[in-house]
């Protein structure tokens, strides 16, 4: 008996889809032994939950992964993968890489390239290649799957924990699927584990109070997998994901209009935050500040008709869309798994479950990570590494933690922005104004020079403690490449770096990143910050 203290069980069942039940039960020696079907259940195949199940793979344990994707509320499917892959990461960076591209052909004219005609852009054309390589990413890592010999459900229902008695835990688990004549079943199937880990992630949340925001609205779960071009289009929300999307339909000549209720990219430093968004009004993207949305309405011509109040003036506003993109924020899928039934806590008001260092929840045996546990950033490399870290735990090969702190990121914009550390906000929170020195750079790419490219924003602020070795709190890069010149800088933050050795370092010349090696004008001393000279 003491094998089942920490059993987890997944418990499921057949009965017919239309009122003719087939109930099959499979009870397995384990009830008396204390084996299980499986080492480890992952329920989430997106990038957080593939990395841990694979790790645990190629570590000797037996693996079965579950995933179900509802479809959108526009009816937007896709495979395995999740959001990064699907409706997320690699979808936005190709995009935004179109979006580029238009740009570069502008600058190629300045270069001595002669370009025949006017320049356009064919949503149709870019969509069916971006998504073709995310369908062969789907099938990759079914491959991955079946060649690691995974037990891989795809389920296309819902997914609940029932029950939880005596350290035992039940997930009942429900998706039809055809047989012989295309008669739909409904399965449910028994399976044991020693662990399981919930790895669901989020999805984008709509603003249901807002008459007509569901039925006419879209998401970024839709806005990739669009077979036609959106048109003219209102992003509502200033998080990255909003600026992000509207940077590249602006990028790719769609009128844009951004609405901000309160500040752009929260959490972000906002001095770099108001660079982004106006270079973004500078690029052309439109935004409309301080502004309420109050209904969408679809007029007999098809285009949708949005209500505003702008807030610094109290009226309302009115203009005509072709699409409206809702980026108010994601939820966690935590709701359909019931996981208040076997006792695994949650944040009541985020949803997100409450985890451990460990990742570990309230129930023992019941690991999650990810975009669902709460505090934790919700970023793609993050999952990755807290999965394979856990996977090593549970095989026993380690007793690492993930370590969530300074962690880098970018917002991929039309005028990228990269970062690692504290904001400035941040870092005077914790330490105090007159305890950190804040240097800073206004410099100009090279590139920009013959394109003769506004460069006002392109900009370096390096936050660090005042006094001794000036360790750096937080990097700060707004430019071309910003991802590919922060995720240098931000291997020396698990090395303690310091702002000597940042001016110790030759950089690369002719090169943004070097800009970073040069700064040595400090914001308290006042003096100007513009780089002048090669």
């Amino acid at each position: 008996m003491s094998n089942l203290r920490h059993t987890c069980w997944l418990c499921l069942l057949w009965s017919h889809y239309q009122h003719c039940p087939i109930e099959i039960e499979w009870h397995g020696i384990w009830f008396v032994t204390g084996t299980f079907d499986y080492d480890l259940v992952v329920i989430g195949g997106g990038s957080g939950g593939l990395a841990c199940s694979k790790e645990a793979a190629q570590l000797g344990q037996k693996v079965a992964v579950l995933d179900y994707v509802e479809p959108s509320v526009k009816g937007t499917k896709w495979g395995i993968g999740g959001t990064c892959v699907n409706v997320g990461c690699i979808p936005k960076k190709l995009m935004h890489q179109a979006a580029l591209l238009g740009t570069a052909l502008k600058d190629a004219q300045k270069y001595g390239w002669q370009i025949p005609g006017p320049i356009s852009h064919d949503w149709s054309t870019m969509a069916e290649a971006v998504q073709n390589h995310v369908r062969s990413l789907n099938w990759g890592h079914r491959v991955q799957l079946q060649d690691n010999l995974f037990f891989f459900y795809e389920l296309l229902f819902h997914t609940i924990l029932k029950e939880y008695n005596f350290n035992t835990a039940i997930l009942h688990f429900v998706f039809p699927i055809e047989v012989i004549m295309s008669l739909p079943l409904v399965w449910q199937i028994m399976l044991t584990a020693k662990n399981i880990v919930i790895a669901t992630g989020g999805r984008p949340k709509y603003p249901t109070h807002i008459p007509g925001a569901v039925e006419h609205g879209i998401t970024s779960d839709d806005i990739f997998w669009l077979k036609e071009s959106p048109g003219k289009t209102l992003v509502v929300g200033a998080s990255y994901v909003a600026l992000e999307c509207a940077g590249f339909l602006t990028g790719i000549g769609l009128e844009t209009t951004v609405m901000v209720r309160s500040i752009p990219l929260r959490g972000f430093d906002q001095q770099m935050a108001g660079l982004v968004t106006d270079y973004m009004e500078a690029y052309g993207t439109k935004f409309s500040w301080r502004s309420v949305p109050k209904s969408v309405d679809k007029l007999s011509s098809g285009v949708l008709q949005v209500t505003w109040t702008d807030e610094q003036t109290g009226k309302d506003q009115r203009d005509t869309f072709d699409s409206v993109l809702w980026a108010v924020g994601r939820a966690p899928e935590t709701k359909t798994l019931g996981l208040e039934k076997v006792g695994v806590k949650l944040n009541k008001e985020s949803g997100k479950i409450l985890v451990a260092a460990d990742e570990s929840t309230s129930v023992p045996n019941i690991y999650a990570f990810g975009d669902i546990g709460e505090g934790r950033p919700e970023l793609t490399p993050t999952a990755i590494k807290a999965g394979k870290l856990l996977a090593r735990r549970l095989a026993g090969q380690t007793n690492e933690l993930m370590n969530y702190d300074n962690v880098a990121t970018t917002v991929f914009t039309p005028l990228e922005y990269g970062c690692v550390g504290l904001s400035e906000e941040e870092a005077e929170s914790r330490h105090g104004k007159d305890s950190i020195e804040v240097y800073h750079a206004f410099y100009k790419p090279l590139e920009f020079t013959v394109a003769e490219r506004d460069a006002s924003q392109c900009y370096i602020k390096v936050v660090c403690k005042r006094g001794g070795d000036q360790r750096i709190l937080g990097l700060h890069f707004t430019g071309p490449n910003a991802g590919e010149v922060t995720q240098g800088f931000a291997m020396g933050f698990q090395c303690g770096a310091t702002l000597t050795h940042l001016k110790e370092t030759v950089g690369i010349h002719p090169t943004c990143a070097e800009e970073l090696t040069k700064v040595n004008v400090s914001k308290r001393s006042g003096l100007d910050a513009t780089v002048t000279g090669c």
